[in-house]
């Protein structure tokens, strides 16, 4: 077996027992980076049982790291994971940068790297597909392509981004399911696909219809506790939960992140904190929630931890 396929078998496996954890990285309030309190989180994390983790994502600040904050962050990571889940590092910017970032992370261990969408500008299918070539013929590690924001992959280009070797997956924030059916119905067979959407529980049950299953939860940053009892009701087939979850805790959550501009991932660490985590403020040009926000969210997150028998 390739490491590609081992890679690939781990991933799969571990996305039909959890959700895909996105850890926050940890920074002190003067904003410098915080190993030991992203250490404990990671720790934390692993132990909720999640399929996969995915240190230095969107979620975890990638586009604020240095490359020696990014080295520290990824090593962090897969010396708590020790084996027992797959790990996942974010890598991005343009091929050049992103190829320095994949260098780092194979060093450290990482199983596979996430492609996170390009920087700036705008690109024509051809330079999409360009993008991975370039960074799989530097790299021995496995990617999975993120499409968001200025990335979307059409059929065709799809068909030959699926086709390089060491593309093992495809990260969809589209939500686009006309789209997205059309390409799970032209990628290999092994293919991977998850629903990386924000708050992608909000559309889990809509992703599972077109073949898509697995997906990424920012919740589970903060509250795994209700990442695991949504993830169980909806493999269950628990439409009553599902449904209770869906209208008490994550469309609220989700009308709350969308007040401001970074809620998607400051809520998400303001989240952790009110529970005791070590995770610090976000980073510029990020922003913390304000006082009345952080004090609906607090309202917020006791409602769903009572949803599922568990306390703020």
């Amino acid at each position: 077996m390739t490491l590609d396929q081992d890679t690939a078998r781990r991933l799969r496996d571990g996305m039909a027992h959890g959700v895909l954890s996105f850890p926050l990285t940890s920074f002190h309030d003067d904003g410098t980076l915080d190993p030991d309190g992203f250490r404990a989180h990671v720790a934390a994390q692993i132990a909720t049982g999640p399929g996969a983790v995915f240190p230095a994502c969107g979620t975890g600040e990638f586009f604020s790291l240095d490359e020696d904050e990014y080295r520290q962050v990824v090593t962090l990571a897969v010396e708590e994971a020790g084996g027992r889940v797959p790990v996942v590092a974010g890598i991005g910017y343009g091929w050049a940068q992103a190829v320095r970032f994949a260098r780092i992370a194979e060093e450290a261990g990482v199983d596979a790297l996430l492609v996170l969408p390009h920087y700036l500008v705008a690109a024509p299918q051809d330079g999409l597909v360009a993008q991975l070539e370039q960074i799989a013929a530097r790299t021995r590690l496995p990617l999975i392509a993120y499409q968001r924001g200025q990335v979307a992959f059409g059929v065709d280009a799809f068909r030959r981004v699926a086709a390089i070797d060491g593309v093992i997956g495809l990260k969809d924030g589209h939500s686009d399911l006309d789209r997205l059916q059309r390409l799970t119905l032209a990628a290999p067979e092994d293919f991977l696909f998850f629903n990386g959407a924000s708050t992608a529980e909000i559309q889990a049950r809509a992703y599972a219809t077109v073949g898509v299953p697995a997906y990424s939860s920012a919740v589970h940053a903060f509250a795994p506790e209700i990442a695991n009892a949504f993830f169980t009701a909806l493999r269950d087939g628990d439409d009553g939960t599902v449904e209770k979850l869906l209208r008490a805790f994550y469309v609220p959550l989700v009308e709350l992140r969308d007040r401001v501009p970074g809620y998607a991932v400051s809520l998400v660490k303001a989240a952790a904190r009110l529970r005791g985590r070590p995770v610090g403020p976000v980073r510029a040009p990020l922003t913390d929630p304000s006082d009345a926000d952080l004090a609906d969210l607090r309202l917020l997150l006791t409602t769903g931890l009572d949803l599922v028998g568990a306390a703020l």
